[in-house]
């Protein structure tokens, strides 16, 4: 993938619940707007970063039950995909698919995992793949953005796409929907951009 493709619109993936997103009120300055993304992004990963406290922390990962996932969406998905709302946006539209689908999640991890053998221990999923140990892993990877390594974060985030991105694929299976494969497709290209993002993060240019 070459350097422009992080430059690229940002067409919001298939994998979010749909139904609850809403588009940004019009007559919004888009410069005013796209500067708002990301001085949130950064309050938000600074004051969960600065702190030791696990409350905030646990606040932090649940954003999405304390404002609404169309609030958060307003924020960030516009941005484009390999800055940090970007990120944010992917991190925790990924946190609620496995929230709202565990059960679908659960299966589709364990049809790819035996495939994508590397990924699905970056990932770092526990065995077998359970809907409550998704859950755990979309938590983990979150906490770890205001807790930890956030590169490391993305990393796994990236992880988790790519074995669904084959689970989609339906191993074994002749005939897979093109919706199905086309989902696929998109995780392995949020996949592409959480890595890049990961990247910029160490290097100090994920903004």
């Amino acid at each position: 993938m070459n350097e422009q493709s992080g430059r690229r619109p940002f067409h919001r993936p298939t994998l979010r619940p749909g139904e609850v997103l809403e588009e940004v009120a019009g007559g919004v300055d888009p410069l005013e707007a796209a500067e708002a993304a990301h001085r949130t992004a950064e309050l938000v990963v600074g004051r969960g970063r600065d702190t030791d406290d696990p409350a905030l922390t646990a606040r932090l990962v649940a954003l999405v039950n304390e404002l609404g996932l169309s609030t958060v969406a307003e924020m960030w998905a516009d941005r484009p995909a390999r800055t940090l709302p970007g990120a944010l946006w992917r991190l925790y539209l990924l946190h609620e698919w496995v929230q709202r689908q565990p059960d679908e999640t659960a299966r589709l991890f364990a049809a790819g995992a035996g495939h994508a053998e590397v990924y699905r221990a970056i990932a770092g999923v526990a065995e077998p793949p359970r809907p409550e140990t998704m859950r755990v892993l979309t938590e983990e990877i979150l906490t770890g953005v205001f807790r930890g390594d956030l590169a490391v974060a993305l990393e796994r985030a990236a992880a988790f796409c790519q074995v669904m991105a084959v689970g989609m694929s339906e191993p074994g299976v002749e005939a897979v929907p093109s919706a199905q494969v086309m989902r696929g497709a998109r995780l392995r290209d949020t996949a592409d951009d959480l890595v890049a993002c990961a990247r910029l993060w160490r290097i100090g240019d994920l903004h």
